[in-house]
């Protein structure tokens, strides 16, 4: 059989095969050699440029180096690539390139290989990598958490910067986006890549923009694409194209997610730093990734809802201190950072008669609805003991009552509590008298000294509900003008894996320096509470300062 026969059946079984072949020589020019593997616009090579030209640049520094590799250890390379469309230098398409070396007679080494198209098998391999990456968002914990972790399964693959906003309102407000969620609170809460500038906090009046409020509206994804750090100003808000300018973006994606025919959230992506902007099939990719959030994302909004129920039945129980003249009552409640909890924490303040006042603060062991609604029973409870025992009861003996009638009549966890009563006495002081059932200490901020604990830990009785007939004591102290004094729950000053002895001296610390600073009573109990990112626990507080009747 002659050379010219064999050519011809090699060029026909090039030719049935669905893929290309090409020859790159030593000074680095290929040539095409024959097949049909490859799309009709894809770049092909023209015998003076590099393939390297053509590799997209997300793609370039990582393909060069496998690329040296193989040509310094001479050994095959296979590997999927994104490639240049021809005449058009946005667009690119995934081959498969496979290539060994060949060493002719004189020692010069070629590399013979293969091009075929990989786009569909690209995708189909990324969308299973990046729903595999979201596998923990049914377990998230609140809203932040799965959208935290969605953002991050698809950077830096599909996208160089993704926020993912929840929606609030009803349609004609819809583009508003509510305060504390990824990209309206923090920047930390985007998915950025490396080296992109931070993301610019936003307050709650915050507004998407109207390309944002037509992909909610419309639950159709809307892709925007433009010159690099050229957003269009008419369709995005002022802050976005802000920061789109100095990311030197490319393309913004905005991805509506629909829960039960509702908008609930909106992901927004964008291409940055020259990179190719998105095509129509990324933007496809991205939209069924982020539709995969509507069950994982129905359920947490589930346990959310279940939790404002039990936090609104919560506060509901706190009611608001009486005006009593003489004295500043401030309260506060802040449930722990997590959307998955709520507590048994409660404080009270009810007036005994024009001169006496009764005050209480208490926690119920666990996080759940059913230590939220004992601790509106016990609550309850001690407030009509209390006001039926009167200004001269004993705090002590107002525990004990509580503590037959809980054991008797309910199956409570342990009860901690503090119940104080105090009277007015003739020189405008306030007499207290208190009973500590295995509560942290109250705190007492002289005006003229530094802060001190009315009693150390071993002065406190025994928590309720632990036994029968404990003996219960009472203490005695005194507020004059310009004293506060504080009672809090135990996630004040408690953090796990510490003694709360350290939690205690850093509380009476921190009192100090802030009192040194000359910080208002009112702003003095907020400074308080530790950051929100720092409360494992639910906070209660109630305070009295005493000052002179005007």
């Amino acid at each position: 059989m002659n050379e010219g026969s064999l050519l011809r059946r090699y060029e026909a079984l090039l030719g049935a095969v669905p893929q290309s072949v090409w020859v790159l020589s030593a000074d680095g020019v290929v040539t095409l050699l024959k097949g049909s593997g490859l799309p009709e616009r894809l770049w092909r090579p023209d015998g003076e440029s590099s393939w390297m030209d053509a590799v997209h640049p997300k793609d370039r520094d990582w393909f060069r180096r496998a690329w040296r590799k193989a040509t310094e250890q001479r050994s095959p390379i296979d590997t999927i690539v994104r490639v240049r469309l021809e005449g058009s230098p946005d667009r690119f398409r995934h081959i498969k390139l496979i290539a060994a070396p060949v060493q002719d007679p004189s020692g010069e080494v070629e590399w013979v290989g293969t091009a075929t198209d990989a786009e569909d098998h690209w995708r189909t391999r990324m969308r299973e990598k990046l729903l595999a990456r979201m596998a923990p968002v049914p377990a998230a914990h609140n809203l932040s958490e799965a959208f935290l972790t969605t953002a991050a399964a698809v950077v830096p693959e599909l996208a160089d910067a993704v926020a993912i906003f929840r929606v609030q309102g009803d349609s004609e407000a819809a583009f508003r986006t509510s305060a504390g969620v990824p990209a309206a609170a923090s920047p930390e809460r985007v998915g950025l890549a490396p080296g992109l500038p931070p993301m610019y906090p936003l307050d709650a009046d915050f507004l998407l923009g109207p390309a944002a409020k037509a992909a909610i509206d419309s639950q159709e994804p809307v892709l925007l694409t433009f010159p690099p750090g050229e957003p269009p100003t008419d369709s995005l808000s002022r802050v976005s194209v802000r920061w789109l300018r100095e990311a030197d973006a490319t393309s913004v994606a905005l991805l509506p997610v629909v829960v039960d025919g509702r908008t609930v959230a909106l992901a927004t992506t964008a291409n940055c730093r020259g990179n190719p902007p998105s095509d129509e099939a990324d933007l496809y990719l991205l939209q069924d990734v982020f539709q995969q959030m509507s069950g994982p994302l129905r359920r947490t909004m589930e346990l959310q809802s279940i939790r404002d129920m039990a936090l609104v039945l919560q506060q509901s129980f706190l009611a608001a201190p009486p005006s009593v003249e003489g004295l500043v009552i401030t309260a506060l409640y802040h449930p722990a950072d997590s959307a998955a909890e709520v507590g048994g924490d409660w404080y009270d303040a009810v007036r005994l008669s024009a001169d006496s006042l009764a005050l209480s603060i208490g926690d119920i062991a666990g996080h759940d609805v059913d230590a939220a609604t004992a601790m509106g029973r016990v609550n309850s409870m001690l407030r009509g003991l209390a006001y039926d025992s009167g200004p001269g009861a004993s705090p002590a003996a107002t525990l004990s009552r509580l503590d037959r009638i809980v054991q008797a009549l309910d199956s409570p966890s342990m009860v901690t509590a503090v119940h104080a009563v105090l009277h007015r006495q003739a020189d405008g002081a306030w007499h207290i008298a208190l009973s500590n059932a295995g509560h942290p200490p109250p705190l007492l901020i002289p005006a003229d000294a530094p802060s001190r604990f009315l009693h150390d830990l071993t002065a406190a009785d025994p928590p309720l509900c632990v036994g029968e007939a404990i003996p219960r004591t009472d203490l005695h102290a005194v507020i004059r003008e310009g004293d506060t004094l504080v009672l809090y729950t135990d996630g004040l000053v408690e953090v796990p894996g510490t003694d709360i002895g350290d939690g205690l001296r850093r509380l009476r610390e921190h009192t100090d320096a802030l009192v040194r600073k000359g910080v208002p009573q009112l702003s003095l109990i907020r400074g308080l509470l530790p950051p929100v990112q720092n409360r494992w626990d639910d906070i209660a507080v109630i305070s009295l300062h005493a000052r002179r009747e005007e």
